[in-house]
């Protein structure tokens, strides 16, 4: 017997531990069954509150009526009893029945059910330390649910602090909102983009005399010294000798019979690319003895189409040379008569080199008879980007389709009759072939393989100065700088931009010229209407002595106004885009960008205008404040970031506030004259 009762005792003890644990799991679970019965409560009551006597809602003070608390209680106690019951059972009775009368059980009646469950426990206790914990996190989550979902409903519990915090998920979020920086995907590009051959990018540090440079010509040698010119440019340098040297055999066939590669320039405006194809063309065709096209040269703008023309001329006099210009400012019918010459054996050629914008090249091979480009040697395509881009009638299959056209006459031509590239065999090799070799300058050649495969280019070779250079730190250790530069601006130009607002860009034009005494200014606006406007309006202020040039006006008229403009009588030039590519215009001392370029390209050409030849420049952008971080970006992507930030105080234009009011009224007036001149 007393072993008995030591071993019950025992038990007992281990039994107490156990069920104090199992009774603070019950307690929490109870608090929680409790707090969501008083959620139902409070929602059930604010659902009632609007069926009130009368039709209006119950107060917001107000407590429910006692039959509805009957009812909450009742549900309650039914809820506690389905939910609990079970709880209560295992976990020994450690909480006290909530729903029973006021007259409860007695102290002898709770003790022996107090035995009689710790019997129970006794045997079921190995079974329960096994489930607790299961049943613990079922219920839990279950709990958890419940709760997440009862406090997107119960707005007045969440804000008492009441609401039960959920367990925390094991699931993992592959996605979220956060921004990460993304990496760029370099291009993959061929071998030719990818090892060009490099250009120093410091013209003035890097001349190299004209008696260094291999294989030039006597009478090119004399006639650059007449012109003033004593030292190459890096490009010239460069480029002259790969062309002469791709023709060391004569213009009638390539270096030991092969067809010579096409070579391709990026090099900064200003940098002497014009130079850099005429002086191997003139030599390689000084030894011609028939007239034929043997040299084509194609631009996209008049203006520039004779500029290049004037260069040739002055290094073709006395040779023998002709050199053509066709690009609309004749008539069709005078540009034939230039082109051709009809004679009783047939047509004849009076051109060895012609220049030629892309539409009015097209015409010409399809209108005028005894034009044909079979003996043609070198195809130049000048700002190369843009011809890429603007594809007039499709010139460039047209020039191509002539070149390689079979001609019907027989004789000597026969012996030279070109082919159209193909298999190499040996029937292909039985005769020699006049090779056409094309030459691409630009600023801002493409890298886009896909856009320069349009072009048909035969094994190219990349002369380039766009490139990463390397920064040596005080440490001696070399870091490379520009990683991402795309394009090269002239050395010695200055940038900045000017932040301002729609109204006040006209006052900050006529600052710069009156108060900071500008002079030889070149400002670009992006449409014709524009730049008329503006001119229109400086010109009603006065004080300035300015002149506009777009496409609105007549090829005599641009050329004059350029003419003065160098010869510094027209101190503002006001212009469309139509001066931004290639021309060079001596003398301009600074850039404005009146309305900011939308592509980077356009930006580069802009600026180009000045810093030419080693020489520097300032360029100023006027950009909109809703502009300004898309122009900062576009830079940035280029990489153009050293551009300065350039503030003007508006207390600094007040002065000119009253005289500029006046001249808009005039302006107003002039524009409407203008218009009813049109309808008449």
């Amino acid at each position: 017997m007393a072993l008995f009762a030591i071993t019950r005792y025992a038990a007992e003890e281990e039994e107490e531990e156990a069920g104090a644990e199992a009774q603070e799991r019950a307690r929490v679970l109870l608090e929680r069954l409790r707090e969501q019965a008083r959620a139902r409560q409070l929602r059930r009551q604010r659902d009632e509150r609007p069926r009130g006597a009368g039709g209006e809602p119950a107060a917001g003070g107000e407590t429910a009526s006692p039959g509805s608390e009957r009812r909450g209680r009742r549900r309650e106690a039914a809820e506690r009893a389905a939910g609990g019951s079970e709880e209560e059972e295992e976990d020994g009775g450690a909480a006290p029945a909530e729903g029973r009368g006021a007259g409860g059980d007695s102290e002898e009646d709770v003790k022996q059910q107090e035995d009689r469950r710790n019997l129970k426990n006794k045997s079921k206790r190995k079974k329960r330390n096994g489930e607790t914990e299961g049943v613990e996190s079922k219920k839990a989550r279950s709990e958890g649910a419940e709760g997440n979902q009862s406090t997107k409903e119960e707005l007045p519990v969440a804000a008492s602090g009441e609401e039960a915090t959920p367990p925390p998920s094991s699931l993992v979020v592959l996605g979220d909102y956060d921004r990460k920086p993304v990496q760029k995907v370099q291009p993959f590009l061929p071998q030719w983009l990818a090892q060009p051959k490099l250009l120093q990018k410091r013209i003035k540090e890097n001349l190299i005399p004209v008696g260094d440079v291999p294989g030039i010509h006597p009478k090119l040698l004399k006639k650059l010294q007449m012109n003033g010119i004593e030292s190459f440019f890096p490009v010239q340098a460069e480029v002259i000798p790969a062309v002469l040297q791709s023709a060391s055999n004569g213009y009638l066939m390539g270096q030991g019979g092969y067809r010579p590669k096409d070579i391709c320039v990026s090099a900064p405006t200003g940098s002497g690319k014009t130079l850099s194809f005429v002086i191997p063309i003139v030599q390689v065709l000084l030894d011609r003895v028939v007239c034929q096209v043997r040299a084509l040269v194609v631009l996209p703008t008049k203006e520039l189409a004779q500029q290049v023309s004037k260069v040739f001329n002055i290094y073709t006099d006395g040779t023998g040379l002709k050199v053509v210009s066709i690009t609309g400012q004749k008539s069709f019918a005078k540009e034939q008569e230039m082109l051709v010459q009809k004679k009783v054996t047939g047509y004849c050629s009076l051109a060895d080199i012609i220049v030629a914008t892309p539409g009015r090249l097209a015409d010409h091979i399809s209108k005028t008879p005894g034009f044909n480009l079979t003996q043609l040697r070198f195809l130049i395509i000048d700002e190369a980007d843009r011809m890429i881009d603007d594809m007039h009638q499709n010139w460039l299959n047209q020039v191509v389709k002539a070149a390689f056209q079979v001609e019907n006459d027989s004789g000597s031509n026969m012996l030279f009759q070109r082919t159209k590239p193909g298999p190499v065999t040996a029937a292909s090799c039985c005769y020699p072939q006049i090779p056409l070799q094309k030459l691409l300058f630009s600023a801002t050649l493409t890298q886009d393989p896909e856009k320069l495969q349009q072009l048909g280019l035969f094994q190219p070779r990349l002369f380039t100065s766009v490139y990463s250079e390397k920064k040596t730190l005080r440490n001696g250790t070399e870091t490379e700088q520009d990683a991402e530069e795309k394009y090269t601006l002239p050395e010695g130009l200055s940038q900045c931009y000017v932040p301002c607002n729609l109204n006040s860009k006209p006052l900050l034009l006529l600052h710069f010229m009156l108060t900071m005494k500008f002079t030889r200014v070149l400002c670009f606006t992006n449409s014709r209407e524009a730049s008329h406007r503006l001119f229109l309006l400086i010109q009603a202020f006065g004080g300035i002595t300015v002149a506009e040039f777009s496409s609105r006006l007549p090829p005599s008229e641009r050329q004059r106004t350029i003419k003065e403009f160098e010869q510094g009588k027209i101190q503002l030039l006001i212009s469309t885009d139509a001066t931004a590519r290639g021309i060079d215009i001596k003398g301009v001392n600074c850039v404005i960008n009146y309305d900011a370029p939308q592509f980077i390209r356009t930006y580069i050409h802009r600026v180009g205008r000045t810093a030419r030849a080693g020489n520097v420049g300032l360029a100023f952008s006027m950009v909109l404040r809703i502009q300004e971080r898309r122009f900062l970006r576009m830079l940035k992507d280029a990489g153009i970031p050293d551009i300065k930030k350039h503030l003007v105080k508006g207390k600094l234009l007040t002065p000119l506030v009253q005289q500029y009011e006046e001249a808009l009224s005039k302006l107003e007036k002039t524009v409407k004259g203008e218009q009813a001149q049109k309808r008449a």
